[in-house]
């Protein structure tokens, strides 16, 4: 028992004929033999008594209980039991595992091993990362020092296969070293008085948390839960502690590579650049290292000059199958926000980026956040970004189809595709491409035909550069949501009155030529308005007074505008900008008594709109500051 106390030692009594609380209470037989040492020596025979007291505590063996009373079955059982507690003899860290001593090291300080209480803690990160590897490598470290221990791996996987009951009957098994019906109601009532270490690998869903390890209360103390999941939300809420997996660093990444490529030996010097370009592509995750590895290995300079050429077209098949095992799990508005962030918005900014996802109807301030939570993408710098193998899987989603045939895809982003489609016939129908993104102002190649009026299912365009008609009579579609032309030279967005139900946001930026805006009476739903460097545009379109659900106005130097529509219509504005527009403050009246707004009256005029929390008035020559209790932003700049 004292190696027990001060080793973590694993002790496991076996009542041969004799039950436990006769240990425990001591009398008879025991009594009678204690009352003959005790008085040789008192002291030791107390340390004596103290030890059994502990022992019959445990969770032991008792033969007659067991195997039918017979002693020949009961001692294999109990050998079997204690032989697969022992089957990693090796309690130390497998050293060879690159950069695995630091990260155990980390989740073991984390695990706070040796104090009380009831830890769970979650492993979490994308595939492929090497959340199984540390789970496993702490378990072989420190499973020992517990009273029982199991690892249950591919939950995901089994549980789908043969139910949580049967996961539930494994542990119960593993634990008591035979197999035992009850699953759930049991384990609450077998390992609470026992000090356990329990692994669920791959975690997916709540339920499989609830029937495995529903509360700290059902383990002893002492005990340890690790949980490795892809979903952050699942630990929240199961209040696990979150303990994110580390990616390898580009020397760990290196010898991980060189390992598999090499098998641990140094590349020839005509490799290591090659070897570089490979390291950069996985990114650190381990998974792609080992795979790529793996396949280069033997193979001649040439061979892996054309397997990196491949791999930038076509993603190794065994890495996109582990890293879309995520992207499946998603609901499809879910799949739709992630591939529109893979294809059309890593690296910017994330206001920008919401701004437009919210136009298209995903939802994203709870949509981003359960992506993240899957570690599907990451928020960093205030810009949305994610793994480069994770924004590949996702191009690689919307082309696997149609590799060829890009007017066949539901995005469009690659400059050869949108070539591609810009050379086919003018007429050609192109109804599954939802959303666009060009920068036609870097094509030379070609003149681009009026394509987009052919897009007619189109929610999102993004379109830098000329076609100087972009449209012809069927632009834009119905179900538009999102428009943002840039650097386009034409004069107008479109021909006469268009009723669009669904469009909720028009960025316009440096449209030189641009001399009027449309009727904004078929657009009912718009949200945001951005007029960014059109000179020659004279004057905002009265309708647009009318727009009840606008949120958002930017005007910058747009140094033409002479007449704008009133403003009071606005109430649910709350971002109002206007700079480098000397003569808005011509604005036409806000209040029935007034004919125009002059500088002074702007105060009175942006008082009225309630919802305002982001205020710019640039170049306005006086303006009256007054309090808003929820101003979150405010530039009065050369006022």
């Amino acid at each position: 028992m004292k190696c027990k106390d001060m080793r973590g030692q694993i002790v496991i009594p076996i009542f041969y004929d004799v039950d436990p609380s006769e240990v425990r209470i001591q009398k008879r037989k025991y009594g009678q033999a204690f009352a003959k040492h005790e008085l040789k020596n008192k002291k030791k025979v107390e340390s004596w008594r103290k030890a059994l007291v502990d022992a019959s505590n445990l969770s032991g063996w008792v033969p007659k209980n067991i195997a039918n009373r017979y002693e020949s079955a009961a001692i294999k059982e109990i050998v079997d039991n204690i032989s697969s507690r022992l089957q990693l003899v090796n309690s130390s860290v497998n050293e060879k595992l690159i950069g695995i001593v630091t990260r155990v090291q980390r989740l073991k300080s984390a695990l706070q091993i040796g104090l009380g209480g009831v830890n769970m803690i979650g492993i979490w990160g994308g595939g492929g990362g090497g959340k199984t590897t540390l789970a496993s490598s702490i378990y072989d470290e420190i499973h020992r020092m517990f009273d029982g221990c199991c690892f249950v791996a591919n939950i995901r996987e089994e549980s789908s296969r043969h139910g949580l009951e049967e996961l539930q009957k494994q542990i119960l098994k593993k634990m008591e070293g035979k197999s035992i019906g009850g699953g759930r109601s049991l384990i609450d009532k077998r390992f609470r008085n026992r000090k356990v270490l329990i692994v669920l690998d791959d975690v997916n869903h709540l339920d499989q948390l609830e029937a495995l390890a529903g509360s700290p209360d059902w383990f002893g103390e002492g005990s340890r839960i690790i949980i490795t999941t892809r979903d952050e939300h699942l630990l929240k809420v199961h209040e696990v502690v979150v303990h994110d997996i580390s990616l390898l660093n580009v020397d760990e990444a290196i010898q991980l590579f060189h390992k598999y490529a090499f098998r641990g030996s140094m590349p020839m010097e005509d490799y290591e650049q090659l070897s570089k370009e490979v390291v950069s592509y996985a990114g650190g995750l381990p998974f792609a290292l080992t795979i790529l590895g793996s396949s280069l290995c033997d193979k001649n300079i040439d061979q892996w000059r054309s397997a990196l050429a491949r791999l930038k077209k076509i993603p190794d098949n065994k890495i996109l199958e582990k890293l879309k095992i995520s992207f499946n799990g998603l609901t499809k508005v879910q799949k739709d926000l992630f591939l529109d962030i893979a294809c059309f918005f890593r690296w910017v900014e994330k206001d920008t980026a919401m701004e437009m996802l919210d136009a298209n109807g995903f939802h994203p301030v709870i949509g981003v956040e359960e992506l993240r939570q899957k570690a599907l993408i990451t928020i960093l710098d205030g810009r949305f970004d994610m793994h480069d193998l994770l924004q590949e899987m996702g191009h690689y989603i919307v082309r696997e189809e149609h590799p060829r045939n890009p007017e066949k895809h539901s995005r469009v982003w690659k400059k050869e595709d949108v070539l591609t489609i810009c050379a086919m016939d003018a007429t050609m129908e192109l109804d599954m491409i939802e959303a666009i993104k060009a920068d036609y102002s870097s094509f030379r190649e070609a003149k681009p035909p009026p394509i987009l009026a052919n897009m007619r299912n189109l929610r999102y365009i993004q379109w830098k550069g000329d076609p100087a008609n972009p449209s012809g009579n069927n632009f834009p579609p119905r179900g538009l949501c999102c428009l943002v032309l840039e650097y386009a030279i034409q004069d107008q967005l479109w021909n006469g009155y268009k009723y669009l139900p669904n469009l909720k946001m028009i960025k316009l930026w440096q449209l030189k030529n641009l001399v009027m805006t449309p009727n904004f009476d078929g657009i009912p739903l718009l949200e945001r308005f951005k007029l960014h460097g059109c000179p020659k545009l004279k004057e905002i379109h009265s309708s647009f007074g009318r727009l009840d659900k606008l949120v958002c106005l930017s005007i910058i130097d747009c140094k033409g505008i002479k007449k704008f529509p009133s403003i009071s219509r606005f109430k649910k504005i709350e971002t109002l900008s206007f700079a480098e527009c000397p003569r808005v403050f011509k604005l036409s009246k806000i209040q029935r008594k007034m004919d125009s707004l002059g500088d002074e009256d702007m105060s009175s005029a942006v008082r009225e709109l309630s919802d305002l929390n982001n205020i710019q008035l640039r170049y306005f020559r006086y303006f009256r500051f007054f309090r808003r209790e929820y101003l979150r932003k405010l530039d009065l700049g050369f006022c």
